[in-house]
């Protein structure tokens, strides 16, 4: 996105309750699906970091250094204005609460419990999402958003295959790996509007990379080596977090949060294509079917009308 400037609040693309021009929603849902492809990538860079020697702590750090550094590059090429006063306040704590503390828990979550039962924890959140908005956002609940969510949650556990088990505290820590996400995605949805896409993103990656950088000095994690996990971090700085982000919140301020949590459930499929492609893991008929029901979401809230 050239500007990096989202809509003004009071217009139909900056207000999740308001209804938004076909043309709008139709740019929305690809700023969407270009962020959900990015987020995408980020499980086959960081195995590819994992892999050259990284722990998840210096990863998460390094990936936050590196784009909170291209993102102050894009603030002053662009003349973009820094955000103030209280949505300032906001943004900083997305950053250092929302973004870091849903990282963590998800992370966490990790070793507790097995990747399947993890991801189909967090894919809770557009579901928390929908909910959230009609309570507390005045969205309207219509039958295409719901057969969209509906399409979209069972497409993402398909993808996403067998669950497997952990223990009551790593389901404890997917669940509120998931929540954090919703709340992240709810506040910002208000924010962004004021803010900007640019900017906002700008801000919350470098309080990121604060907080991260303070564990990273306490605990002294392992940093990946080597080409290949150089070339991995750069992957989960440029693409999985500043193109990510950037497009996610330029494409929320067009679709609202709702809409926007169902289109995010592209990322798993793109992930599993690309471990297929790259990591050589073989993809089943049911991941195929659940990507096809993920599409048809997205195909559904493409055309839907608010």
């Amino acid at each position: 996105m050239r500007s990096g400037r989202a809509s003004q609040p009071g217009t139909a693309a900056g207000s999740p309750g308001v209804a938004a021009r076909p043309a709008q929603r139709g740019v929305g849902v690809a700023l969407v699906a270009v962020s959900a492809a990015s987020f995408g990538t980020l499980a086959i860079f960081a195995r590819i970091a994992y892999r050259a020697g990284g722990e998840p702590v210096a990863v998460l750090t390094a990936r936050f250094l590196i784009a909170g550094a291209v993102l102050v590059a894009l603030m002053v090429a662009g003349r973009h204005p820094w955000p103030r006063g209280r949505t300032l306040g906001g943004l900083v704590a997305l950053g250092g609460i929302g973004y870091v503390g849903q990282s963590l828990t998800f992370f966490t979550a990790l070793t507790l419990a097995s990747a399947g039962l993890v991801s189909l924890l967090l894919y809770l959140f557009p579901a928390v999402v929908l909910v959230a908005s009609v309570l507390f956002l005045g969205e309207r609940l219509t039958p295409a958003k719901v057969a969209a969510l509906v399409l979209a949650v069972t497409g993402s556990a398909l993808t996403i295959g067998a669950a497997g088990g952990g223990r009551p505290l790593g389901i404890v820590l997917g669940v509120a790996s998931a929540l954090l996400y919703s709340g992240y995605i709810l506040l910002s949805s208000r924010l962004i509007p004021s803010a900007g896409a640019v900017p906002a993103t700008a801000v919350i990656i470098c309080t990121a990379a604060v907080v991260y950088t303070g564990i990273a000095a306490v605990i002294r994690p392992a940093f990946p080596g080597g080409a290949a996990g150089a070339l991995a971090l750069l992957g989960l700085a440029l693409v999985a977090t500043v193109l990510a982000v950037v497009t996610f919140f330029a494409g929320m301020a067009r679709l609202g949060p709702s809409d926007t949590s169902t289109v995010s459930t592209l990322e798993p499929v793109v992930t599993v294509v690309l471990a297929a492609l790259v990591l050589r893991e073989t993809v089943t008929a049911g991941q195929i079917a659940g990507g096809f029901l993920i599409l048809a979401a997205v195909l559904v809230l493409a055309r839907v009308r608010s």
